[in-house]
């Protein structure tokens, strides 16, 4: 984004970022140009010299206006623990106020949370992608606080070499979700780096570009900032950590980039707050000991972070991105994969080449893993089907004993049954005679009466 005054030197490359434009236009530029449309080789160049206008000056304007048509993206990621003034810095940074919710300290994990925002200046747009860090270093184990930032850059770079990969890729019209700028944010201790500082930027320095930050510096004195300021730096330096260093290779910036990079880590204050200070009214904190003017160099490097990161190296930010970080992680996605551009015998070998070796090796692989599960189903079919077979031997040789069993049982319950049956009728018998010789005296007690009633009578006559 160019600031007031300053030619748009942005233009959209093939990645959908920013891209550096080509040099300025001149009659050696015309020559070589003339020159590589009718040799179509960058080798031999001969200079010819055009006898009038042609007219491919206007590239330069050509791809200014494409750009500014299509639009521009830039992913910023921030990390700092909860409280650090995150949210507050990027509102300072881009001078608006980003919806953001206040995050606390009890998360059980660390995540990221990506918002992304459309903003216009003059006739550019910009596509903003904000990633900040919720509830880093507020876990007492912090072991694993570093993995899942590094899990979702890598898914970034992931999902844009899938796009490349595709038969059908449409790159221009891609959203670029690839972190293009890591603002760290360092607690301004006054001590040393945490460990969690350490490891995080360690394992961070090969896949984004990195800008140190020390966060709320009017917290800690000016001598006691330079003093921490040159330990954080020593301390990057004797741990091997890789910060982002500003291009020293362009001579329009190479002299302002020199000087920013020796004020690095910068020491940044962020304020949303409007302070009326004599008839001037600038974005402060105010103390009851004074007032921190955000925009004053003298008082904190936030202007300086706000040139460099935005005004002077935005393209070269995204620039960096794709041909360092993104490359080294295509690289050796690619080499995981099987590709190679050279063979075992150091010869050059043509992507349709690596991709039919790739592919053979991949069959043959298939077809050894094939046969080998083929194998390994025979035979587990083999000794399921002897386990089952003796399973039922075991099952009919039981069967064969319990039908044995039943037999007996059965010869023995009939044996019963008719000895019961004999009981149960000699038992009927019995009872018929029993109750016969219950109903004989019955009978016989009227005739006898009467044979003594006649014996009385006779007696009597």
């Amino acid at each position: 984004m160019a600031g007031a005054g300053q030619p748009v030197s942005l233009a959209a490359g093939s990645r959908g970022g920013c891209q550096r434009l080509p040099a300025a236009t001149g009659e050696g530029t015309g020559q070589r140009g003339a020159t590589a449309s009718r040799g179509g080789t960058n080798d031999g160049l001969r200079s010819l010299p055009l006898s009038g206008h042609v007219g491919f000056d206007t590239l330069p304007d050509q791809l200014v206006n494409k750009s500014i048509k299509q639009g521009f993206c830039f992913n910023i990621l921030c990390i700092g623990e909860t409280g650090s003034g995150k949210s507050t810095l990027i509102n300072s940074l881009f001078n608006i106020s980003f919806d953001d919710l206040v995050s606390t300290h009890f998360h059980p994990n660390v995540r990221l949370k990506a918002q992304s925002y459309e903003l216009h200046e003059s006739n550019v747009r910009l596509k903003l992608t904000v990633v900040s860090t919720v509830g880093f270093g507020d876990q007492i184990n912090k072991e694993d606080s570093y993995q899942p930032i590094v899990d979702y850059i890598d898914a970034q770079f992931e999902a844009y070499l899938q796009e490349e990969l595709k038969i059908k890729r449409s790159i221009f019209n891609y959203h670029d979700t690839r972190i293009h700028v890591c603002l760290y944010i360092i607690s301004p201790t006054g001590h040393s780096l945490k460990t969690l500082d350490l490891l995080t930027m360690k394992s961070l320095d090969r896949k984004v570009n990195i800008i140190p930050l020390i966060g709320k510096a009017d917290s800690i004195s000016k001598t006691e900032l330079q003093q921490f300021k040159r330990k954080l730096i020593a301390e990057l330096v004797s741990n091997g950590i890789q910060i982002y260093q500003f291009p020293t290779d362009d001579e329009a910036v190479s002299q302002i980039n020199t000087i920013m990079n020796g004020h690095l880590p910068f020491a940044v204050v962020g304020s949303t707050e409007v302070v009326k200070i004599g008839n001037k009214v600038v974005k402060a904190r105010q103390y009851p000991w004074g007032i921190v003017q955000v925009e004053n160099e003298n008082h904190c490097d936030f202007v300086k972070l706000r040139e460099m990161l935005i005004c002077t190296n935005m393209e070269d930010l995204v620039e960096q991105t794709h041909t360092r970080h993104y490359e080294l992680y295509r690289s050796c996605r690619l080499q995981e994969m099987g590709f190679r551009d050279t063979d075992p015998e150091n010869k050059p070998v043509s992507l349709q080449e690596a991709y039919e070796a790739k592919r053979r090796k991949f069959y043959l692989e298939l077809q050894r893993r094939e046969e080998e599960m083929r194998q390994k189903f025979v035979q587990r079919v083999k000794e399921k089907e002897a386990v089952l077979k003796e399973a039922e031997q075991r099952i009919q040789a039981k069967f064969e004993h319990l039908m044995l069993v039943h037999q007996e049982e059965k010869l023995k319950l009939e044996k019963k049954r008719k000895a019961l049956e004999e009981e149960i009728a000699l038992f009927n018998m019995k009872k018929a005679n029993a109750e016969l010789l219950q109903t004989q005296p019955m009978v016989s007690t009227p005739v006898s009466l009467k044979r003594d009633k006649d014996r009385k009578n006779s007696s009597f006559t």
